[in-house]
């Protein structure tokens, strides 16, 4: 006897493709290696400004390491930064890193990302590094964060936005 009753449910489904202009997170490996290349072009920056300046970012400071804040490396390195990420930043929501790997910060609906968004984003966490041991502990948190579904550091959630794919 054949009892349907208890037969698995029948059905065929079609693969959906998502449209074309559907908004794709970027991977984890492209934002890693986006800042891998931000980081690289800091240290040449910074190998430069140390050979023509004063200021040398990489000399180890003389009184505890660990429990002075340090305000003038922090300061210079977020000059380098805006200096050569900030047009692009505001104008196109890239990093030299990202619109190399063809990624972009944005809203989560895909809109551009505003200035202000922008500098709570990078600005939030370079406050928070000038402090000795707490910037080492801020700094584990955002980046293991992205390993979740959403794929958002904690710097993404506090400006409210997003990286994707560059169309």
């Amino acid at each position: 006897m054949n009892d349907d009753r208890f037969a698995p449910p029948q059905a065929y489904v079609e693969d959906v493709q998502p449209p074309e202009d559907a908004l794709t997170l970027a991977s984890r490996m492209s934002r890693l290696g986006a800042g891998v290349i931000d980081v690289v072009l800091s240290l040449v920056l910074l190998g430069i400004a140390s050979r023509l300046t004063p200021w040398n970012a990489f000399e180890q400071p003389t009184d505890g390491f660990w429990f002075v804040p340090q305000f003038g490396n922090a300061l210079g390195g977020l000059v380098l930064f805006v200096v050569l990420n900030g047009y692009l930043l505001v104008t196109r929501g890239q990093t030299i890193g990202k619109l190399l790997l063809k990624i972009r910060i944005s809203r989560p609906d895909g809109s551009p990302a505003s200035p202000g968004r922008m500098v709570v984003r990078y600005g939030v966490g370079s406050v928070i590094n000038i402090i000795p041991a707490l910037g080492q502990i801020y700094g584990l948190i955002d980046c293991l964060l992205i390993f979740r579904k959403s794929r958002r550091c904690l710097h993404d959630v506090m400006a409210d936005t997003v990286v994707l794919k560059a169309r």
